[in-house]
């Protein structure tokens, strides 16, 4: 398998990383009018095979031994369940995060559900592998979190009218963040040890994690929405058009890359999990730039809210720079 350990290339898998996972979102967005939970089923196919693609070919790149498939041969039960679990715990985090923003909106599932998942999946992830400047790191991570704090009082102030936030939607978020930052722990214990997964076979496991938790979880969402809309039937499924089945497929495929970028950056020895995903979970920023200037979602917001971008984006590169020397500065 492919495993840079030269730390120049592991940031630029980092970096690559955070580009897919604030950019997946936008293939929702071209397939307006078609409710998620339907777009979700194409999603999760995309990202299992995509997990394949990437370990047929990266994965399975130099020694034999070391392969994709040699991997998958050698590596126990217990290795293999953390993978599984860290999917399925993903998933519902995944759903949650959608159900949160639909009914509290981004100015709360952001700095509550990513925020909370940001803090609680670093301090889990270094404390499993404590690589990097400690006060580089956590001190990047601060300034990542005002940015999506910043992000998310932009948006509110972006409202025509005063929202009321509900306690089901904070509830929600909290649950969202707190899930969100337990799966990458559960990929680290699966990449740890005596005959543990590779960076290439842990994103495959983890997505088959995914799909499993997906059918039953995501199938009671269609009946019963978090959000209090009508229930969605599967016929709506196969009438959809085939171009929204396709960027589904693709979504799902641009998360998975972000994730085999992660896990393989996280695998050198000079960066660690917590690094890695700490510059991973900035994709909120990445998402918030497609939003500014893209999307234009701030065209016609009022100056409150308008100020704030450029402060948001100056917090987010500073945390960001931090986060991303921290492994070479030594403690």
């Amino acid at each position: 398998m492919y495993q840079p350990e030269a730390y120049g290339i592991a940031l630029l898998f980092m970096i690559g990383s955070m580009l897919c996972w604030g950019s997946w979102a936008n293939t929702m967005k071209l397939t307006r009018g078609y409710p998620f939970q339907l777009f979700y089923w194409d999603y999760v196919l995309g990202v299992l095979l995509g997990s394949l693609l990437w370990g047929l070919t990266l994965g399975s790149a130099g020694a034999p031994d070391s392969s994709f498939i040699a991997n998958i041969r050698q590596a126990d039960n217990s290795h293999i369940a953390f993978a599984l679990a860290g999917g399925a715990v993903f998933n519902v985090a995944n759903l949650l995060l959608v159900a949160a923003i639909d009914i509290a909106g981004l100015a709360v599932a952001f700095p509550v559900g990513i925020g909370l998942a940001l803090v609680v999946g670093v301090l889990l992830n270094y404390a499993l592998a404590p690589k990097g400047n400690v006060l580089l790191l956590f001190g990047g991570v601060a300034l990542v979190l005002l940015a999506i704090i910043t992000d998310a009082v932009a948006y509110r102030r972006r409202e025509d009218k005063a929202q009321t936030v509900s306690a089901r939607g904070i509830q929600i978020s909290i649950a969202c963040g707190i899930l969100m930052g337990l799966f990458y722990p559960l990929v680290t214990k699966a990449t740890t040890g005596a005959a543990s997964l590779g960076p290439y076979t842990v994103a495959f496991f983890f997505a088959i994690g995914i799909l499993i938790c997906a059918v039953p979880v995501n199938y009671l969402l269609m009946r019963r929405p978090l959000t209090g809309t009508p229930p969605v039937g599967m016929a709506g499924y196969f009438q959809a058009r085939p171009a929204w089945h396709i960027w589904g497929l693709v979504g799902g495929a641009i998360w998975c890359t972000g994730s085999v970028f992660n896990f393989v950056a996280s695998h050198a020895q000079i960066v660690g999990p917590a690094v890695s995903y700490a510059i991973g979970q900035c994709a909120t920023m990445v998402s918030a730039i497609w939003g500014v200037f893209v999307w234009r979602e701030f065209a016609n917001a009022p100056a409150a809210s308008r100020k704030l971008i450029p402060a948001m984006f100056l917090l987010f590169l500073l945390g960001l720079a931090s986060i991303a020397i921290a492994p070479m500065v030594v403690r």
